[in-house]
């Protein structure tokens, strides 16, 4: 199996525990994506294929300055025609490098790398969409139109200059989605149903979902280490909040986090708020507080009570995981789509993050505290996560999809394919 991955944590995190119950199984496993970026981030000794890493002349830009501080539709419209479209087209010929060398029966491609269908395609291999955020999947573009017309435009251009037939969506593969997430938190749609929905119906889906979308809950995997956290001082007295902002995010909260220190004091008689943040940004850290610049979250959460967050599908999933409600302040991207999914489920509360007030916060941090219905619905989406199975579901999944011919090195004398038309 060969998973194509973008350079972002929160995408190839979960290809880590699905790869490990795969090899587990006795298979074959590795990874192709910009390698400076990946190899930090996977096991130490894994087959790691380089492609699309940055130089002078690329324009992708995931995660930087220029991106960092954009919100609402202009961060979209920078998301699709800086990153994604771009971090494509750089990895192409390094994904059919991976692709002629490994020689996967199934590739596994994530929903921004859109490289990984086109390539799958070109060598006739089934491959599986890798969900690790459940925006898309709700159609998120229901309500904007224009904006959803847009995408797939941008989307349909590339596939027209890769050769690649129109017609399809490379987000969505026609053989599996495996989504790491399940319904109890994204929803089943609503009474009410669009055109798009009666389709759905009259196509024979159960539901508003095709029979080929597998919801697997989240997968967790071996993470690298973030050094020592002070255990000793976790306070058994108080409640224990996790305040992060995830990895790519951490940097734009310079007006947030003073609002949360504030917010913290207004607790501390019950509260601890155990705050990841940068040094630079996180300002005078009180003594009831703790302060990281990382944190070992996933060992961090079963000692927790709730998390305040900026609605990373990653880190919304882990809590609730754990059964712990959310306070979620959306900064961009799908962020916002997954903060009013907790909202919705009841398993949390959202706030603003732009202008972000210490009574909001303090209101919200108190209303996850003390109002058990919050609980009580985190902990029914924690049911159905384990009930989904995870990482094994996601592997039977994955193990039933026929394998595609193998592919071999090109023929002596031609070029090294780059687009669906062939050399």
């Amino acid at each position: 199996m060969l998973f194509v991955v973008p350079p972002l944590a929160g995408h190839v995190n979960p290809t880590l525990a699905v790869a490990a119950e795969l090899a587990a199984r006795g298979h074959q496993v590795a990874w192709t994506g910009p390698a400076a970026a990946l190899a930090p981030l996977l096991p130490t000794g894994s087959l790691l294929y380089p492609a699309g890493d940055r130089d002078a002349s690329d324009g992708h830009d995931l995660g930087g300055a220029r991106w960092r501080d954009l919100r609402g539709i202009a961060a979209l419209r920078f998301l699709w025609a800086e990153a994604l479209i771009p971090l494509a087209r750089a990895m192409l010929p390094g994904v059919h490098t991976a692709v002629e060398t490994f020689r996967p029966d199934v590739l596994v491609a994530d929903q921004q790398a859109l490289a990984g269908p086109l390539v799958a395609r070109r060598h006739g291999l089934p491959w599986a969409t890798s969900a690790t955020t459940s925006a898309e999947i709700i159609r998120p573009f229901d309500d904007f139109p224009k904006v959803g017309e847009w995408v797939n435009l941008r989307i349909a251009a590339l596939l027209a200059e890769c050769g690649a037939p129109g017609g399809w969506d490379p987000r969505f593969s026609p053989h599996l989605v495996l989504v790491f997430s399940t319904p109890a938190l994204i929803g089943d749609g609503g009474p009410e149903r669009t055109a798009a929905r009666a389709q759905d119906a009259a196509n024979g889906f159960a539901g508003r979902y095709p029979p080929h979308y597998a919801f697997v809950g989240p997968a967790f995997g071996a993470r690298p280490p973030t050094g020592d956290f002070p255990w000793g001082r976790l306070d058994p007295g108080r409640a224990r909040v996790l305040v992060s902002l995830g990895t790519l995010n951490r940097a734009a909260g310079a007006r947030f986090y003073p609002a949360v220190l504030r917010a913290a004091d207004a607790l501390a008689d019950r509260a601890q708020l155990i705050l990841a943040a940068p040094a630079d940004l996180a300002g005078d850290i009180p003594p009831h507080m703790l302060h990281q610049e990382y944190v070992p979250q996933l060992q961090l959460l079963p000692h927790l009570d709730a998390v305040l967050c900026h609605g990373g599908h990653n880190t919304v999933c882990e809590a609730l995981a754990y059964g712990l409600p959310l306070v979620v302040a959306p900064v961009r991207d799908d962020q916002p789509i997954v903060a009013r999914q907790v909202a919705e489920a009841g398993a949390g509360v959202r706030v603003r993050f732009g202008r972000a007030r210490t009574d909001e916060l303090h209101q919200a941090l108190t209303a996850v505290l003390d109002d058990p219905a919050h609980r009580r619905a985190a902990r029914r989406i924690q049911a159905s996560f384990a009930a989904a199975g995870g990482a094994a579901t996601a592997a039977d999944r994955l193990e039933k999809l026929p394998p595609g011919p193998r592919p071999g090195p090109s023929a002596p004398g031609t070029a090294p394919t780059e687009n669906e038309k062939g050399p």
